[in-house]
């Protein structure tokens, strides 16, 4: 039976954090709400909550994960940026998008797309998610809480933990979500590429849509 925790969208109880950040330190899967959608999340270092993670999604190793990250202090550790590109990340973090970019060494290999070796990057903008990261102390792995063999994010707690009571360790409700996808844009080639437009504004990063 997972957990639920009724935290304040605005000011989240630091006890319930931390009894969350707790669950993931012991290799939990939690349920997590973001400025996109609800997540499930994992421990970054944990393998059999990461494999937990994707055999609930039912996802193989070529479905992109993400880190959430707090803010871009973590950035050098986990993907290689040359300074125009970070300064494109500045520009549209915190906020809902995915930056798509070149792995380091520092990311297991497991973790990455087994063929192109990169690695999804966001930092929501969500006060919850934002404080849970700050008591966690390091990045979240993420996925969207898709249930198998639909298209849409669950959107509401009580139904994400009647879904998945049994292979979840944790819900966080902290209300709905705008339940619209974050924007992708991928930086491992030689100019950015929107792959994805959604709640994100291509022009925040000074990129223009396709028409």
């Amino acid at each position: 039976m997972s957990q639920y925790f009724e935290v304040h969208p605005d000011n989240p109880q630091p006890r319930l954090l931390k009894q969350a950040a707790q669950i993931l330190h012991t290799g939990g899967v939690c349920a997590v709400p973001t400025d996109s959608s609800y997540a499930l999340v994992c421990h970054l270092d944990d393998k059999a909550a990461a494999e937990s993670l994707r055999r609930i999604r039912q996802v193989d190793a070529r479905h992109h994960l993400t880190l959430l990250c707090r803010d871009l202090s973590e950035l050098a550790t986990y993907a290689r940026v040359d300074n125009r590109q970070y300064r494109m990340l500045k520009l549209g973090t915190p906020g809902p998008y995915t930056f798509i970019l070149e792995a380091t060494r520092e990311v297991p290999r497991r973790l990455s797309h087994p063929s192109r070796r990169t690695i999804g990057l966001r930092v929501p903008d969500h006060r919850v998610t934002q404080e849970l990261l700050a008591t966690l102390g390091q990045p979240l792995l993420a996925t969207t809480l898709i249930p198998p063999g639909q298209k849409e994010p669950l959107n509401d707690p009580h139904e994400i933990r009647d879904y998945f009571q049994k292979q979840l360790q944790a819900v966080i409700d902290a209300g709905a979500c705008p339940m619209e996808p974050t924007t992708v844009v991928d930086f491992s080639g030689d100019e950015p590429v929107l792959t994805r437009i959604g709640r994100g504004d291509p022009a925040r990063l000074g990129l223009q849509a396709q028409s």
